[in-house]
């Protein structure tokens, strides 16, 4: 993976403006990754492409992230400046295809969710049938005492125990914050989500360069 030019980055924000945002990560790895075959990187776990997302966003726009959330208690509004090594969990090995768990009387080999995985489930409405939707497509097999079962015939402990597995196994997928609002002293641990937040800063250094290039224009007379 290399660093991306301006001119790179801009081409890459133009081509995938109206595509979903899984579909916009797999674009800007690919356009840092040229030797590396588009399904390959697709095949990354959510782990390990946002890994590759943070430090293809610190070498575009530097290693301090300026952040901003809103206490879901009183609603105060908190910034706060980021480090992006304060993000980055250990490095991990290259994918594994496979992983298993037993759990009681209950065997099951699965797989850590992708960017192929995420694309399936963009456009369920309700928030619930597409994490159920994701968890059964990395099931590869499952067993009760040895007799085949379904993914969704799993009861909830296992479950757990699976969700529980695929984070220790891929722990970058899953960035929490720690944060206390200063006004009502509410500590909750959101989400940090590199893809959206790498890609809200292009669109905005985009929009921000073609307005300069638009004011320069108009101020020499160029075309």
């Amino acid at each position: 993976m290399r660093p991306l030019s301006a001119s790179e980055l801009l081409n890459a924000w133009e081509k995938s403006l109206s595509e979903p945002p899984s579909t916009r990560a797999l674009a800007l790895l690919s356009a840092a990754c040229s030797d590396v075959a588009p399904q390959a990187l697709a095949r990354l776990s959510i782990g390990q492409r946002d890994a590759r997302l943070l430090t293809l966003r610190e070498w575009a726009f530097g290693a301090q992230l300026d952040s901003v959330a809103n206490c879901p208690n009183c609603g105060e509004q908190l910034e706060w400046t980021l480090d992006a090594a304060e993000l980055r969990t250990a490095p991990q090995a290259e994918p594994v295809g496979e992983l298993s768990l037993d759990v009681d009387e209950y065997h099951v080999r699965f797989r850590l969710p992708d960017s192929l995985d995420v694309a399936a489930v963009a456009d369920f409405k309700d928030l619930i049938s597409a994490r159920r939707a994701l968890f059964e497509r990395c099931i590869l097999a499952a067993s009760r005492n040895g007799q085949q079962i379904t993914a969704a015939e799993l009861p909830e402990f296992v479950r757990e125990a699976l969700v529980k597995q695929m984070s220790q196994a891929d722990p970058q997928a899953d960035t929490r914050l720690d944060l206390t609002c200063p006004a009502c002293s509410h500590c909750w641990q959101p989400v940090f989500d590199i893809e959206s937040f790498f890609w809200s800063e292009i669109n905005a250094w985009a929009r921000r360069l073609l307005q300069e290039v638009h004011t320069l224009a108009n101020a020499y007379g160029w075309r």
